[in-house]
């Protein structure tokens, strides 16, 4: 079996809350796809600093792609790990009067008004990826309902071709009968291109939609129990 493409180990990040962020054990394999419940808001963005060496923890170890985040001894050294997640969070601004093709496309170019040919064939690209309508491609993103946008976002966190997935309480703005839908979108997407996928939510059907494993985190001694897909056996 291969190493894991991320792994956290007696993990400990005080962030000023009720207690520290503990996570006592995790490992994803490549093209696993996790889902994580009991992180609040807050400790999901340490979490995903943590994942994506933007900090280091205060005790124990974090590795991505086998190399620990506090061997990371430049910029340049992080910036090329940070390529290789594609991070889905409301966190992540869009440009409301930008198009939607725009916005796809600013992960490659900030050349956007005209679009360069190249860069408009990736945005489309990225548009039928996840299955925003050719109706949409010219709109402003700012005149998208929550389920569009967080299609662009969607499109956004794939652009650079990312190993990992990471989606930060990604379903929020989600009406609960769009959640579903989201989650199983986004989990044949990763399904079909092989990459690993994180979700960090507060909601369960989210979870079961999006992941093959949920775990629910106990805040006070950071362990991780898995939860049967089926709990009513």
């Amino acid at each position: 079996m291969s190493d894991p493409v991320v792994e956290l180990s007696d993990v400990s990040k005080d962030y000023r809350g009720l207690r520290p962020l503990r996570i006592e054990r995790l490992a994803i394999a490549a093209g696993e796809r996790v889902a994580i419940l009991g992180l609040e808001k807050i400790a999901a963005e340490v979490f995903v600093n943590l994942v994506t060496g933007a900090s280091l923890p205060d005790r124990g170890e974090v590795k991505v792609f086998g190399r620990t985040t506090a061997a990371l001894d430049d910029s340049a050294a992080w910036l090329a790990l940070v390529d290789r997640f594609g991070i889905i969070s409301e966190r992540a601004v869009l440009l409301d009067a930008l198009s939607v093709a725009q916005n796809l496309a600013l992960p490659h170019t900030v050349d956007i008004d005209p679009l360069p040919d190249d860069a408009g064939r990736r945005a489309v690209a990225l548009a039928r990826e996840v299955a925003l309508p050719e109706t949409t491609w010219t709109r402003p993103v700012g005149e998208l309902d929550a389920r569009s946008r967080f299609r662009v976002r969607l499109g956004r966190a794939l652009a650079l071709d990312p190993a990992v997935l990471i989606l930060e309480h990604a379903t929020a703005s989600l009406a609960p009968g769009e959640v579903d839908d989201a989650g199983r979108t986004t989990r044949a997407i990763a399904g079909r291109r092989g990459c690993a996928l994180v979700a960090a939510t507060g909601d369960d059907a989210f979870a079961r939609a999006v992941a093959d494993r949920v775990l629910t985190l106990d805040p006070a001694t950071g362990r991780l129990t898995p939860r049967r897909r089926f709990p009513w056996f």
